[in-house]
């Protein structure tokens, strides 16, 4: 194969893959029902043209049987006047006209045997017809109810991606929240093992050691006294 047979083969199969995505499953089964009603319409219009034919002939063939009357008449009548001449011409036009009823009865039979092939065709195509429109409806429905799950689907797909991103921002929002946590408690930790200086703690040790000082103050005071009474008591001078 060519190059060019290479590239008319892809053309044809993308053409083709293109015409199918946009193929309406519906339109194309109404528009062969509607072929296929035309089919029926025409078949009919030849059913009435084969008809009439056929009426026609009769009609022929039936004027012609009248004039077979007539000239019977006539034959007898020219016996009687003594004109054999006359009788014999008149049986002749009357066996003409037998041999052309008999071509007509021919044509006729024909023509009927052609109507009755009509018919036949008219009512199994006719049904075939009937049979396709039940089945369209049916594909129809079930096309009509696909269409409507793949939509559904798609939309519930959409749906969940959605949701997969909520859930992916609640994922990063608990990632950035550990992270905070665990630098928060390594601060602490830094803190505490001396590694970085919290002002804050040392403004309150000052405080707290000036509590004690002040403490210890009050308490050897206290010490002080109660020593002096211990002695007062045992009569020992200060």
């Amino acid at each position: 194969m060519g190059l060019i047979d290479r590239f008319s083969t892809i053309f044809k199969a993308k053409a083709n893959t293109l015409v199918e995505k946009m193929e309406n499953p519906n339109e194309t089964l109404d528009y062969s029902f509607e072929k296929q009603r035309e089919l029926i319409v025409n078949l009919r219009r030849q059913m009435v043209q084969v008809v009439t034919a056929k009426k026609q002939l009769e009609m022929q063939k039936a004027k012609l049987a009248s004039n077979i009357t007539i000239l019977e008449q006539q034959a007898k009548n020219a016996l009687k006047s003594n004109r054999e001449d006359l009788a014999k011409l008149a049986l002749e036009r009357k066996n003409s006209i037998m041999m052309q009823i008999q071509n007509l009865d021919k044509q006729i039979a024909d023509i009927q045997g052609e109507q009755i092939k009509l018919e036949n065709t008219e009512r199994r195509l006719s049904a075939k017809v009937d049979e396709f429109r039940t089945r369209k409806e049916i594909i129809k429905a079930q096309y009509s109810s696909a269409e409507a799950q793949v939509k559904i689907k798609e939309n519930i797909t959409g749906i969940s991606e959605e949701m997969s991103d909520v859930g992916n921002a609640l994922s990063r929002a608990e990632e950035k929240t550990e992270k905070m946590k665990s630098k928060a408690q390594a601060l602490d930790e830094m803190t505490a093992s001396g590694t970085l200086t919290d002002f804050t703690s040392t403004y309150s040790t000052g405080d707290t050691d000036v509590d004690s000082e002040l403490g210890r103050v009050s308490m050897n005071a206290s010490i002080d006294q109660e020593l002096a009474k211990m002695k007062s008591e045992l009569g020992q001078t200060s």
